[in-house]
């Protein structure tokens, strides 16, 4: 895949007064366009990680039992597989350049109703729409990423990835500094909606926007329209079954790898968070390294090597429950699930039968009910025997993908 060239980046960029500012302080404008992906990428990884920080917050105000609570969240979840049908015939019909830019803004908005919610009917509404037109959001800077990975000779995708990861611990981050002011969260997520809009002024003109005369010149988002219930090509779904399982693995180590220290090996107090802070060190590191594993041993390789990873490391810490044991085992976890989603998706973009927008429609559409359903099933597991023996059934989807992935017989 060549390059691409100033005269080109001309056509595509529609701010050349900042074009020429960046390219006096010495950044190429093909490193300019990753930048502005990258950022918008982290934008929508800091709106995410700005709602979870303040949840106990919320918790505490509308005085919700963890019950009420659970049932709460259903709302984000909710509103992302309702927008899945239409999700990819939008970004395909208007772009994912236009998606992007008005869907990140939308997004970061919509947060500012959450925080303003002083019912949980308000609450629940809110956070529907903040999941329905973040899946919007999701597509478009998704197909952004295989779109600008199209572009360049070297893999990139898994450095965008990891920008999501890298906004997680700022959001984070942001987020204690806003309760140790003691702020609302609503004045916390206005503040969040103005980094998000400088995030979207500055980097939007950077966006690609495919040209459609010249088909060879880059990749085009205008292949023949499909339904997402009719799936022309059989290896979307077997991608999606990939990430159904790295998504999985994924979430439970979200939302269980805490209890699982804490409950399972018995950590103290200041160390119950150090299986969480483990594994999203290494998943965001892996993300920032997986280009370079691709372009070292090939996507195919690197996926076989991550389901091992993921395996391993969930039978590790069931076979060795201690702390330093777990803390080594879900950061091989983080490792392996690092390189699922990029490598996948990447994947699925470059589909000769369905469209960027749509192809990822298809596949997150089936990923995204591992990410969903992966938890509760460890809660129901661990409630009849015990949270060691739900680790290891979960376990065997790292074995899944590595035998999925050595089977098919299609180019990654």
């Amino acid at each position: 895949m060549p390059l691409v060239n100033y005269r080109y980046l001309e056509q595509i960029t529609s701010n050349v007064t900042f074009k020429k500012k960046f390219l006096k302080l010495g950044l190429s404008s093909q490193n300019r366009v990753k930048v502005a992906t990258a950022f918008f990428f982290f934008g929508m990884g800091f709106c995410f990680a700005s709602w979870a920080s303040r949840i106990p917050d919320i918790k505490t105000f509308l005085h919700l039992s963890e019950a009420d609570l659970g049932s709460l969240l259903f709302a984000i979840p909710a509103g992302q597989i309702l927008a899945m049908p239409l999700s990819g015939k939008v970004v395909t019909k208007y772009g994912s350049k236009k998606v992007s830019i008005f869907g990140l803004l939308l997004y970061s908005f919509l947060l500012i109703f959450a925080g303003f919610s002083n019912t949980v009917y308000q609450l629940a509404f809110s956070l529907f729409l903040f999941g329905f037109f973040g899946n919007f959001c999701n597509i478009a800077v998704n197909t952004q990423g295989v779109i600008t990975q199209q572009l360049l000779s070297k893999p990139i995708i898994g450095s965008f990835h990891g920008s999501w990861s890298l906004a997680g611990f700022t959001g984070a981050l942001f987020g204690l500094i806003m309760i140790s002011l003691h702020l609302k969260p609503f004045i916390h997520f206005i503040l969040v909606f103005l980094i998000v809009s400088l995030i979207v002024i500055f980097n939007a003109s950077w966006l690609v926007k495919p040209k459609r005369k010249n088909k060879k010149e880059i990749p085009t988002e205008t292949k023949p329209k499909i339904s997402f219930f009719k799936i022309s090509d059989p290896n979307l779904i077997w991608f999606g079954v990939i990430c159904f399982c790295g998504m999985a693995s994924e979430g439970i180590m979200f939302d269980w790898s805490g209890v699982y220290f804490k409950d399972i090996i018995k950590a103290p107090q200041n160390l119950v968070i150090l299986g969480y802070t483990s594994f999203m060190i290494s998943m965001a590191s892996g993300r920032f390294l997986s280009d370079i594993f691709v372009e070292k041993i090939g996507p195919k390789k690197l996926l076989i090597t991550s389901g091992i990873a993921i395996s391993t490391g969930l039978y590790w810490a069931v076979i060795f429950p201690s702390v330093i044991s777990c803390t080594l085992a879900f950061m091989l976890v983080g490792f392996g699930v690092a390189n699922v989603v990029p490598t996948i998706f990447n994947a699925a973009g470059k589909s000769e039968k369905v469209e960027p927008g749509m192809a990822l429609t298809i596949v997150s559409g089936i990923s995204f009910l591992g990410f969903l359903m992966g938890p509760p099933v460890i809660g129901y597991i661990a409630e009849a025997t015990s949270l060691k023996y739900s680790f290891a059934v979960i376990g065997i989807f790292g074995i899944l993908i590595a035998l999925i992935v050595s089977r098919l017989k299609i180019k990654f």
